[in-house]
């Protein structure tokens, strides 16, 4: 298990105890976390769970894949550290990870 806090573009925050294997995506919207709206269900077909990966993390989280490269296209604000929530799973090497919620998604 791993705490991920996910905060919000107003700074808002919410620290959750993810189970492993689970996907950063799910954890939020197991825990109702707003912002997260997974409009696919974690398939990497839309960009409605886009967070920012603390640069802390970046390596941890390892790289997006070319199709989910292809779905942040469809993003607002994408940046270096973007990343689709979906396609982060957890493990407990990520205990600690800080997510951001862009502010296209409040």
């Amino acid at each position: 298990m791993a705490k991920i806090t996910y905060i919000q573009f107003d700074g808002a925050e919410h620290t959750i105890d993810v189970r492993n294997s689970l996907t950063v995506m799910e954890g939020a919207v197991k825990n109702n976390v707003p912002g997260i709206d997974a409009d696919c269900g974690g398939a990497c077909a839309c960009a409605t769970c886009h967070v920012y990966v603390d640069e802390a993390w970046r390596e941890k989280t390892g790289t997006a894949s070319a199709m989910e490269e292809s779905m942040l296209d469809f993003a607002e604000n994408v940046k270096e550290n973007s990343r689709l929530s979906c396609q982060i799973k957890v493990s407990d090497a990520l205990d600690g990870l800080i997510v951001r919620l862009p502010e296209s998604q409040h």
